[in-house]
């Protein structure tokens, strides 16, 4: 199969036609260029926060409601486009207002086949918690597709091990991310980086990459496309398929064989994804020595 990760702007809109129009292209470059599986980054739905005005946009509050008002014809477009193209599409993350009290942080995922499921961010970050006041959804799925077993940790949840161990089954773990400093970036990097690692499998990062000035949330944005697995047997010895240029919009591509990622699982010169268990007794059999 063939990985696109997106380097994504944020643009002001200033019509619905607007944000299809761009959305489409999107994909449809994407789907010429013969991806199977496109990976759009966190929080990338805030742009359509625009559309109910400048005031709307630039209040952190009001803008995530904004957002969330507007998700269902999102959702019917990702559907169109997942169709048309062939292409299974997960889509830019977005604060939506389920049944959890505050306004989670969602990512959908589209198959080609006109269904979808999604998934919640598990952990929030600092400035989630205050002022934003998102909140952790439901919990995390491994989703069966045609393309293999795919999981989703988004940003920040990609730097937590056992999130990912809980996605042992998963081929391809996508990790779309928003992060203002290069230090995030990386932060979210090795993060993604480090689960292909530990689960012998491949990950797919996104990133939201420039300014939005009109946006309290969102404001400016460091990253690029990436796409990472274990640097072992049939894959680089960096562990680097395929990464964009910093601050570049734009898709980044890499083709992946879901065959090598059994291979590695079964034959890799590590075995990392068998002896996980392992480290439980040894890690509970730590006891204190004194050098003084």
């Amino acid at each position: 199969m063939k990985i696109a990760t997106a380097a994504y702007p944020l643009d002001w809109l200033d019509s619905w036609a607007q944000y299809e129009d761009k959305i489409a292209k999107w994909v449809g470059d994407a789907a010429k260029q013969g991806a199977d599986l496109l990976v759009f980054p966190e929080y990338g739905a805030m742009e359509l926060s625009t559309l109910a005005g400048a005031d709307m946009a630039a209040d952190l509050e009001q803008s995530m409601h904004a957002v969330s008002d507007r998700m269902e014809p999102v959702h019917q477009l990702h559907k169109t486009l997942a169709a048309e193209h062939g292409v299974h599409i997960l889509g830019a993350s977005a604060p939506v207002n389920a049944d959890h009290g505050r306004p989670v942080n969602r990512a959908t995922f589209y198959a080609p086949n006109g269904v979808s499921g999604y998934q919640d961010k598990q952990i929030m970050t600092r400035f989630e918690r205050d002022p934003w006041g998102v909140v952790g959804g439901d919990g995390l799925q491994v989703f069966d597709t045609a393309l293999g077993k795919i999981g989703v940790l988004i940003c920040y949840d990609s730097e937590f091990p056992l999130l990912g161990r809980a996605l042992k089954e998963a081929d391809i773990i996508l990790v779309p991310s928003c992060t203002e400093a290069l230090s995030g970036y990386w932060r979210v990097r090795i993060g993604a980086m480090s689960r292909a690692l530990e689960n012998q499998c491949v990950t797919a990062m996104s990133s939201i990459v420039g300014a939005a000035p009109w946006s309290q949330s969102v404001e400016v944005a460091t990253g690029m496309g990436g796409i990472f697995g274990p640097p072992d047997t049939g894959f680089p010895m960096t562990g680097v398929l395929a990464e964009g240029t910093l601050g570049q919009s734009g898709w980044t591509y890499a083709d992946v064989d879901p065959a090598a990622i059994a291979h590695v699982r079964a034959d890799g010169v590590v075995l990392n994804a068998t002896h996980w268990e392992e480290q439980n007794p040894r890690a509970k059999s730590v006891t204190n020595c004194s050098l003084l």
